[in-house]
């Protein structure tokens, strides 16, 4: 009886999945055309489009709706393989000390702006987790324990794409005139910058030494969505009467791999297999995500989202600068 529902499931979610998996390569193509817009980007518009030009049947739903919900958090399990303990202790105490600053001002910041400038409390949180970690991969996995609409989701995914998106163009003319030396740039970068592509195509510019900075402060930062999504999702469940687990099992999948790829147990080969088939998930999740956006309700959350994630990202620009000069 249950094989036969599961079959039955399966091929319920078939159309969709296949729609999922079309959309997943057209983003990469398009992204092959467009090198500076990311996949995933690209991918959470083709689901908008898809959704408002009227193209989002019913007979795909069941399977744009799995890849919104499973494969996202699939994508996060498989983001802990890019994470070594190894890297991080090198930091020492000091730059750890500079990525807890960074995470906790920027998290609790924008909430704190948030509830001033009356953006919903769900918003305000994605947002925070957003700036505060790692772009799109942080709100995808908070999306997890919260509840949360379609259209907040597509919303500060956007808004951490466009100011990451700036980021590029605006952080690299300053190094000069804020006195940083390509280490000291390449860990400012590496704590205000929110995707990690983005955060290699900033760091770049001042060469291999700001580059190799910017990467562990970076994938620093993204530990931290492990405790930060359990500690909300304990929040939630000491506020609501819905029962909800202490710690996700996609944190805890999390964990797991991270702790994988710390043992050192794989080759470089493997990482980076397993690092393309993370994007390529989060790329299916993410046009699934959008499917679910109607742009009339996305319009309906006015300009107060946009003030509070420039806002932000000023935020955590801000602590960075201010951490690494204190540091030296």
């Amino acid at each position: 009886m249950e094989r036969t529902v599961a079959v039955r499931s399966a091929r319920t979610a078939l159309p969709g999945l296949v729609v999922v998996a079309a959309a997943a390569a057209a983003a990469f193509g398009l992204h092959e055309l467009l090198p500076a817009v990311s996949a995933l980007v690209i991918a959470v518009v083709l689901g908008i489009l898809v959704a408002n030009l009227g193209l989002h049947r019913p007979v795909l739903r069941a399977g744009t709706g799995f890849a919104a919900k499973r494969l996202l958090r699939i994508g996060v399990v498989l983001l802990g393989f890019q994470l070594a303990a190894g890297e991080m202790a090198r930091l020492g105490a000091p730059g750890l000390g500079i990525v807890a600053l960074v995470v906790a001002s920027t998290f609790v910041g924008t909430q704190w702006l948030g509830r001033r400038l009356g953006v919903s409390k769900a918003l305000s949180l994605l947002i925070a987790t957003g700036f505060a970690i790692c772009g799109a991969s942080a709100i995808a996995a908070m999306r997890g324990v919260i509840d949360a609409e379609e259209e907040e989701v597509a919303f500060s995914i956007a808004l951490v794409t466009l100011c990451g998106t700036l980021s590029i163009a605006i952080l690299p003319p300053l190094q000069g005139p804020l006195g940083l030396t390509d280490e000291q740039f390449g860990s400012w970068v590496g704590a205000a910058v929110h995707d990690v592509a983005q955060v290699v195509a900033t760091a770049s510019t001042a060469g291999a030494v700001a580059l190799a900075a910017a990467i562990v402060i970076k994938l620093t930062r993204v530990v931290l969505l492990a405790p930060l999504v359990a500690g909300t999702s304990f929040v939630q469940r000491r506020h609501t009467d819905v029962p909800r687990p202490l710690l996700p099992l996609f944190v805890l999948g999390f964990l797991a791999t991270m702790g994988v790829r710390s043992s050192g147990v794989l080759g470089t080969g493997v990482i980076d297999a397993l690092d393309q088939v993370k994007t390529v998930v989060f790329a299916a999740a993410l046009f699934g995500l959008g499917t679910g956006v109607e742009l009339a309700r996305l319009r309906r959350l006015g300009g107060r989202p946009l003030v509070l994630g420039l806002a932000s990202w000023a935020l955590v620009a801000g602590v960075a600068y201010g951490g690494v000069r204190l540091v030296g």
